[in-house]
């Protein structure tokens, strides 16, 4: 393919404000430190989630509640290092099965074609080498926007770099990995025992139950790739608490452990490499792995 340009891009697709801490944070931060370019697509505003901080459960908070989340989105990608925040412009789809679902604003309602094309321009303009979205296993948690976001992201891979798919969408630009973010067995396996070893409830004992009148559910995707991060564990930790409104500070899901071992129990955010157009044969410890040789020096900005 020949050298293509001279700084390193990554583009994030998220469905929610807290979705883009919670799932690779670490990764961002560490790529910023390097002075790669990254940029985040939030596809709603979250506006049906609840409220899961008493502290910010305040009729002020709730009668402004998108405006709170889109603060708070600001602030999370600035701690984390994200280039740039690009919201794709729709509504929180609420949970399966609720009213907001049927909403015409809300992302789970919108026209296919619309919600690619809208992506699409996003990546010819931005041109990232690598991307970050769901798979399509999330029958743990089968939010409509997860989904969705899996949908979009698969189809606006291959069409960015296809020059009869939405021409009004900017120059083509086909970037040259797909991955998936994860939430591996392992990590919860490593979180649950640290717990249990220090005297601590371990809100992950649930992940492991399965009640007998229920198939198991389907094994997550493999990981193929995995970052170290837990250096930016801080990163990690200031961006979710940025969310003040999702994020509740005494949360045992998140920080029942002391920060120097929440930061080394499992040190790493977790990818499958769902598609590739260079030559990176898995496992990878880099998710530009293959594309750095294309690229002229890679740390300049």
């Amino acid at each position: 393919m020949g050298v293509m340009d001279e700084q390193l891009r990554l583009l994030a697709v998220h469905a929610h404000p807290d979705d883009e801490s919670s799932k690779g944070a670490g990764t961002i931060a560490k790529y910023h430190d390097e002075g790669a370019w990254s940029v985040l697509v939030c596809c709603t505003g979250g506006e049906a989630g609840d409220i899961l901080n008493p502290a910010m459960d305040t009729p002020e908070v709730k009668a402004d509640i998108a405006n709170v989340r889109r603060r708070e989105l600001e602030r999370a990608a600035e701690i984390l290092g994200y280039d740039e925040l690009v919201w794709l412009g729709y509504h929180d789809s609420g949970m399966p099965d609720t009213e907001q679902n049927t909403d015409p604003r809300s992302f789970a309602a919108a026209d296919l074609d619309e919600a690619v094309e809208r992506l699409v321009a996003i990546i010819r303009r931005t041109r990232p080498h690598v991307m970050v979205t769901y798979p399509d296993e999330q029958s743990r948690y089968p939010h409509p926007d997860h989904l969705r976001v899996h949908e979009i992201s698969d189809i606006a891979f291959d069409a960015a770099g296809d020059p009869e798919r939405f021409p009004g969408a900017g120059e083509p630009w086909q970037p040259l990995k797909l991955y998936y973010t994860t939430w591996s067995r392992d990590r919860i396996v490593a979180m649950h025992e640290k717990m249990l070893e220090l005297g601590l409830e371990s809100p992950y004992a649930r992940w492991f139950e399965q009640p007998a009148d229920q198939p198991p559910p389907p094994a997550p995707p493999p990981v193929t790739t995995r970052i170290e991060v837990g250096a930016y564990y801080g990163h990690r930790k200031g961006a979710l608490l940025a969310h003040a409104t999702q994020i509740d500070p005494e949360s045992p899901f998140w920080f029942a452990l002391p920060d120097d071992v929440a930061a080394t129990v499992y040190p790493y955010d977790d990818y499958t490499l769902a598609r590739s157009l260079v030559d990176s044969q898995p496992p990878e410890d880099d998710l530009f792995a293959g594309v750095r040789e294309l690229v002229y020096d890679p740390g300049s900005r």
